[in-house]
């Protein structure tokens, strides 16, 4: 239903990782653009079995194929890390080519599996984006719903959402032996998404879960490493004054926030709706990021006094995102202290829900959050 803008084309001949969170899509989309290719699904159990007894089995069925397969599909690689090391042998001494699928890298690095040393591409699948929606983009439903395509075009994706984080608890965390005490681990999910886009204070999260701090550190690794969240760090460069350095933690689905922390459905107005609207806008940049193979760095900028901007782009674009109707001075001092201390910052833009776009003598950009996005995605904004 929707064309995703993942820059995988067609005629890719390098093998490949495909990351991404459970449900963005990863599947769906290797098929729609390389079909009738021989695939291998890890979460069957008849495909794991067989491989984790023998990963050489392998190499013998492809290469008694009648014809040499241009690519060959493995999902959920991280079942079953040993299959890497028959992966590379096929690629050096057969020229095979693999697209390489997986919702989790943990059980990879922890492991010391062999990640081909160089010879595989690395992409990242994200949920969906305003640009792949389209004109149907409706961003109360999207900070509701999430980014998840299913949860996204479902009539209730509250109930999707529910089965999703309970999916996540049961098969990436408990199966794969990530914690020993599930139940902490739980209290740490909703803790950690009470606090989502805020800066990560190890200490009190510890305390409100009965756990340790380092325990707390090691429950945030694990988030970034089974991709359901990231780290944004602090802009530091060129620093005149004490700049805050702990880094800020989001979701990569606002949805998931909304179910663990116990949000009912939000409207703009609401102090919940305004951090669900920043976690979509956080989403949209990374994704763009990765799409646009610009790769710039995301990063928040706060002084010890707190006055802050939410994100700065590379070192050329800063953006706040303020989820009101009407844009006031008070939400104007981020941005305009920043241009004052960074002058080099070529754009500066308020992103918010007020109809129109208009421009600031001061030079700030005071854009709807529709035309921002479509501007960020025509490449209007160079970080």
């Amino acid at each position: 239903m929707f064309s995703r803008l993942l820059p995988i084309p067609t005629n890719f001949a390098e093998t490949f990782f495909l990351w991404g969170p459970r449900q963005t899509g990863k599947t769906t989309l290797l098929l729609e653009r390389f079909p009738g290719l021989p695939r291998y699904d890890l979460l069957k159990s008849s495909d794991f079995t067989r491989f984790t007894r023998s990963p050489q089995s392998l190499g013998e069925e492809l290469l008694a194929l009648p014809t040499k397969p241009r690519l060959v599909l493995l999902d959920e690689i991280q079942k079953v890390p040993q299959l890497l090391d028959e992966v590379q042998r096929l690629i050096v001494e057969h020229g095979l080519v693999f697209g390489l699928c997986g919702s989790s890298a943990r059980k990879l690095r922890r492991g010391q599996a062999n990640l081909l040393g160089g010879r595989a591409v690395r992409f990242e699948l994200f949920g969906l984006t305003s640009a792949e929606v389209g004109e149907q983009t409706d961003v109360v439903h999207f900070v509701n719903a999430g980014v998840l395509p299913r949860h996204y075009l479902a009539t209730h994706p509250e109930r999707n959402i529910r089965a999703y984080v309970e999916d996540y608890l049961r098969l990436e965390v408990a199966q794969e032996g990530l914690v020993r005490n599930l139940a902490s681990f739980h209290d740490f999910l909703r803790a950690s998404a009470l606090g989502d886009t805020e800066i990560v204070n190890f200490e009190n999260i510890a305390r409100e879960c009965g756990v340790s701090a380092p325990t707390v550190k090691e429950h945030y690794q694990i988030l970034v490493d089974t991709l359901l969240g990231y780290f944004v760090p602090a802009y530091t460069e060129h620093e005149k004054r004490r700049v805050i350095r702990a880094p800020k933690f989001y979701f990569k689905d606002v949805g998931c926030v909304n179910h663990l922390a116990q949000r009912r459905h939000l409207e703009p107005g609401q102090e919940a709706f305004g951090k669900a609207f920043e976690n979509w806008i956080c989403h949209e940049l990374h994704a763009h990021a990765a799409y646009s193979e610009q790769h710039y760095p995301i990063r928040y900028w706060r002084l010890a006094s707190g006055i802050e901007v939410d994100f700065i782009l590379g070192h050329q674009v800063a953006i706040e995102v303020k989820a009101v109707e009407r844009v006031r001075p008070q939400h104007l001092k981020g941005l305009e202290q920043f241009g004052l201390e960074h002058p080099q910052c070529q754009t500066r833009i308020l992103v918010c829900l007020e109809a129109r776009a208009r421009k600031l003598e001061s030079g700030i950009l005071i854009l709807p959050v529709l035309e921002f996005l479509r501007r960020l995605w025509d490449g209007e904004f160079t970080a």
